[in-house]
């Protein structure tokens, strides 16, 4: 591997790494500084991460518009502040009411080009500051909604109150605020307990890298070279 000219890695994201955790891993064992990721994954999600070094940083903007799968996990009845598992539970809410017919057909609302509001606990930027930072201080973080495309969405399994999917959309689509906003609709509250990056256009998780088998890598092509 040439990293200074320029690879495409494919990683599977430990969880509770965060993707610079990640992308500082690499450059400490490749040695070079240019290294940079194609699409942040959250703490507590795992999957695919694509790492471009060298001249291929130069495609980094070219993979995070491509489409991503996803699969995971939303647990119905409760909400959290951050739309996932990172806080605790802030409110419970009835879940008798649902029946798996509903959880199904609900999915329709949540196909297509669709609005949603960022999480308050995310990386946008509002007046410089990442949201996620303003929230943690305390401070009333007002989101901007955006649109989004929802390719795909299944359900791939109900255990109530879990909820286990499958979704294919566009770039800066927030899967948490899908789980989020599912509840709602559903007359109840929802977040994602978890969550895996599948696919991002025809990079697929079955062909990535666990860090420790890059790492003895990196080694035998070190030693080759000596």
């Amino acid at each position: 591997m040439d990293f200074e000219k320029g690879e495409v890695l494919l990683f599977d994201k430990p969880l509770k790494w965060t993707s610079f955790d990640l992308v500082r891993k690499v450059r400490g064992l490749i040695r070079i500084k240019k290294v940079g990721h194609a699409g942040t994954l959250d703490p507590l999600a795992t999957g695919l991460m694509i790492i471009c070094t060298g001249k291929m940083t130069k495609q980094i903007d070219t993979f995070q518009a491509q489409i991503k799968e996803y699969t995971g996990t939303f647990k119905l009845g409760a909400t959290t502040p951050c739309y996932d598992m990172e806080q605790p539970e802030d409110a419970t809410f009835p879940t008798e009411h649902i029946s798996e017919q509903m959880i199904r057909e609900m999915v329709n609302q949540f196909t297509g080009v669709i609005s949603q509001l960022p999480p308050p606990h995310s990386a946008v930027k509002i007046d410089g500051k990442r949201a996620y930072e303003l929230a943690r201080k305390g401070k009333e973080v007002k989101m901007k909604s955006r649109e989004v495309t929802i390719e795909a969405f299944e359900i791939t399994g109900i255990n109530m109150p879990e909820v286990s999917f499958r979704i294919v959309c566009s770039k800066g689509t927030y899967i948490r605020s899908i789980a989020h906003d599912f509840g709602k609709v559903l007359g109840s509250g929802a977040y994602l307990t978890s969550l895996c990056r599948t696919r991002i256009g025809e990079f697929r998780l079955e062909n990535a890298m666990q860090l420790a088998d890059f790492s003895a890598l990196v080694s035998t092509q070190s030693t080759k070279s000596e």
